[in-house]
């Protein structure tokens, strides 16, 4: 996730990755590209739920994104990820059939101490392979879908699959979503890139999953994120580290750190009480401390971070349950569960970018 991931467009990534290296910085995946006749972010943008969890399809990026983290029968820990990213080719009014220019990317992992699977699956739009539908609230590509049971977003069923693996969810939760940022408007760097972005990070899980041919029942805690944005990087953005956190206390909370080339990253987040409740962090008030390093595909990724919010008296020390949780995708990037020790305690989810 830009994340999301924070679950963020790598399919902007796949589009633009015949540029030369001697054209301008675009950002990580061509994120930071600058473009013209699209719905560009505003802070005085109002969001409407459930209605904006549907389609924004004036803006060039949007994503669904869901992760949880959960045990089975045995009490072995495992997680799981479901993202569908839409990227528009061209402004303007939704074409039909082959001539629409709305591009589909699902991922979907699953993650165990000693085991990472992960899938990927393409669509074009206009033809009924991919889509969101706002009248029943339903997310899909394939045969992989987001639905809700409830017609409003306190409940979803949730599916996907892949080689050796797939899942079946059920999502619910009585709290109300949660907006990041001001109000939803997100800012992702000094110079004023941004999306619109809310969250439901009290869903409670449980469901199936299937692994080598193998069935578990699982129970756990889900997150959603949802985004869209025409341009969320800047320029000189190489990547992102995203946390979701549920804390053993009820509370939950989300960081991000964008890495510029020069140093000077741009760090955001939110502390979200056990009410529901929201404080917006600043830059100045997070502090995000790469640990111990892991090599895997042929990079070097931290695996234990420090994480400190000085001010709320938080210090903790988040651990990758698998150092491997490697997305093996046409984008790829590290995703997987971490636990979480310190000042707190619980569980989440962690997406590094741009290694």
């Amino acid at each position: 996730m830009i994340t999301k991931h924070p679950g963020w467009l790598l399919l902007g990534g796949l589009l633009l990755s015949g540029c030369s290296q001697e054209e301008p910085a675009q950002g990580f995946a061509g994120l930071g590209s600058q473009v013209e006749g699209f719905s560009q972010v505003r802070a005085d943008t109002r969001l409407e739920l459930p209605q904006d969890f549907g389609q924004h399809p004036d803006y060039r990026i949007e994503w669904w994104y869901i992760t949880a983290n959960l045990t089975d029968s045995e009490g072995e820990v495992l997680g799981l990820q479901w993202t569908l990213f839409r990227q528009t080719m061209a402004p303007g009014p939704e074409r039909s059939g082959w001539t629409n220019q709305h591009l589909w990317l699902g991922h979907a992992g699953l993650t165990r101490q000693h085991q990472h699977y992960s899938a990927e699956t393409y669509a074009r739009g206009g033809i009924g392979q991919a889509g969101v539908d706002t009248s029943e609230l339903k997310a899909w590509i394939d045969n992989w879908q987001l639905l809700s049971t409830t017609g409003d977003l306190s409940q979803f069923t949730l599916s996907a699959k892949g080689d050796n693996f797939s899942y079946t969810l059920a999502l619910s939760t009585e709290a109300d979503p949660v907006l990041q940022g001001d109000e939803g408007f997100s800012l992702k760097s000094e110079a004023g890139q941004a999306s619109h972005y809310f969250s439901q990070p009290f869903y409670q899980a449980e469901g199936q999953v299937l692994i080598d041919n193998q069935t578990y029942a699982v129970t756990g805690q889900a997150w959603m994120d949802r985004e869209w944005s025409s341009q969320p990087l800047a320029a000189d953005q190489q990547g992102w580290d995203w946390f979701s956190m549920h804390l053993d206390s009820g509370d939950k909370l989300m960081l991000f750190r964008l890495r510029h080339a020069d140093g000077a990253h741009y760090y955001s987040g939110t502390w979200i009480s056990a009410t529901g409740a929201t404080q917006p962090l600043k830059p100045d008030q997070i502090r995000m401390t790469p640990g111990k390093s892991h090599a895997v595909a042929g990079r070097h990724l931290p695996i234990k971070w420090q994480l400190e919010i000085p001010h709320l008296g938080i210090e903790l020390e988040a651990q990758a349950i698998n150092p491997n949780a490697w997305m093996d995708t046409g984008i790829p990037y590290w995703e997987g569960p971490i636990h979480i020790s310190g000042s707190h305690s619980g569980v989440g989810y962690l997406e590094m970018t741009g290694y």
